[in-house]
């Protein structure tokens, strides 16, 4: 059980660089925080944000699209090492991926091979939620931006020195970036918990009623600190891409951004435990912001918007063909 458990804190060290980009990103590029202090920050969020909040997603991604008696450390070190390389891809390359969308389609490779493959909660819960809240975020952020804030803009309130360069506002964006931070532990932390529990449980041979929760604390205390690790070694140039690179924030819009962003992925990890992509969510609040700020056409010339979609469909795909091709490597040689 060792190897599953080396492989899953080696995944959440990719997680970590990749969720500190949409977590951080807006007070990194509004320079409302030192990035130095990033890493640690976001780890302790993220701990405290999978113990409290994080039990329905584990849950899901645990039990729900692979049948849990099937998942045993030989699949579950096949799942995260196919996961880990398609976010060690993204990360080398400085765009946020998508950690949920290639744990998923990872885990959708074996249920596909041993022919149990749960579509039903895939297709109908959350495929659509992958699709609707980003664009959720991208509408709620460009009616925040054009009818709320560039009113303001224009009024000269959001250009303020005095009102950008206060404590209160600069408090407010580290605490919504701490804020988005819970969220990825309420929601990302599952992608390694929720099968690492089920494996725990069939390897030790458990009551699952018992000791399910008691099994998933435990996870976490091992995958979680991993998180800001990764952040040390990673985040710096995704940082760089997504709070610098993609447009200028203003303090008040990465507010905006964070706010948003983080609060549709809480509302998928409280409600049906749906593992979500705050990077999208994330990158669909910047550019409704950027739409009303920018415009359209100007947004979507920028290079790192086309980057962004293009990793965005590589990574699951790589992530599901190694999984697919490792489980049936590992079946022909009698390792099932």
């Amino acid at each position: 059980m060792l190897v599953p458990f080396l492989i899953a804190m080696f995944l959440a060290i990719n997680m970590g660089g990749s969720g500190t980009g949409p977590s951080f990103s807006a007070a990194f590029g509004a320079n409302a925080i030192r990035r130095s202090l990033i890493p640690g920050l976001f780890g302790i969020m993220v701990f405290l944000g999978a113990i409290f909040a994080g039990k329905e997603t584990a849950n899901t991604l645990g039990t729900g699209i692979l049948n849990p008696s099937l998942i045993n450390n030989v699949v579950v070190s096949i799942v995260f090492f196919a996961v880990a390389m398609s976010l060690l891809i993204a990360n080398l390359a400085g765009i946020p991926q998508s950690t949920s969308q290639s744990t998923v389609f990872a885990l959708s490779a074996p249920a596909i091979y041993f022919k149990d493959f749960n579509s039903t909660k895939l297709f109908s819960e959350i495929i659509p939620t992958w699709v609707i809240l980003p664009i959720i975020s991208l509408i709620l952020c460009f009616i925040i931006g054009k009818y709320i804030y560039t009113p303001l803009r224009r009024r000269g309130y959001t250009i303020s020195s005095k009102i950008n360069n206060s404590f209160v506002l600069k408090g407010l964006l580290v605490v919504v970036s701490l804020y988005v931070a819970f969220s990825i532990g309420a929601n990302n932390v599952a992608n390694a918990v929720g099968p690492l529990t089920s494996m725990t449980i069939n390897e030790m041979g458990l009551n699952p009623d018992e000791s399910y929760w008691f099994v998933t604390i435990f996870s976490v205390l091992i995958i979680a600190p991993a998180f800001g690790i990764g952040s040390s070694i990673f985040g710096h140039k995704i940082l760089r891409n997504t709070g610098k690179e993609l447009f200028l924030f203003g303090r008040i819009e990465a507010v905006i951004i964070a706010f948003v962003s983080a609060s549709l992925l809480l509302l998928a990890s409280l409600t049906k435990g749906i593992p979500t992509s705050l990077v999208q969510l994330n990158v669909g609040a910047i550019l409704g912001i950027g739409i009303a700020k920018l415009g359209i056409k100007n947004i979507f010339r920028k290079t790192q918007v086309r980057m962004f979609f293009a990793m965005w469909i590589i990574a699951p795909v790589i992530a599901f063909g190694l999984s697919l091709l490792l489980v049936y490597i590992a079946d022909v040689i009698d390792l099932l």
